[in-house]
């Protein structure tokens, strides 16, 4: 998927389920659902990696489910960059939208991935 397909994708799941969860994680507005989107698109590329190495052995511990931890603590440090317009109301439920954002774009990637099959 594309970087900015990947945003809008992004952007429009964090409206979803700040319906789904009105109580839990608030969204302002579209534009701060997209600037959100766009804030855990650069911290994925810069601080994400750095963190996956350091956390690397007790990922392979937990068979990788400590990534989804990391994934909801960039979730955390979004919502601390956004301000008020975007905030979870606790660590539970940024793990939840963390799974569940994984879990939307792992689908999206393997439904715009082109498969090469060779005779």
């Amino acid at each position: 998927m594309k970087f900015w397909q990947r945003i809008i994708v992004n952007a429009l799941v964090f409206l979803a389920l700040s319906g789904l969860f009105q109580a839990n994680f608030y969204v302002s507005s579209v534009w701060v659902a997209l600037g959100a989107s766009l804030v855990l698109a650069l911290l994925n590329m810069t601080v994400k990696p750095i963190l996956f190495i350091l956390s690397l052995p007790i990922t392979i511990i937990s068979l990788g489910l400590f990534s989804i931890v990391i994934n909801a603590g960039m979730l955390s440090l979004t919502a601390a960059i956004m301000g008020d317009g975007f905030h979870f109301s606790s660590f539970w439920i940024t793990m939840l939208v963390a799974l569940i954002l994984s879990l939307v774009n792992t689908f999206f990637n393997n439904r715009t991935t082109v498969k090469v099959y060779r005779d």
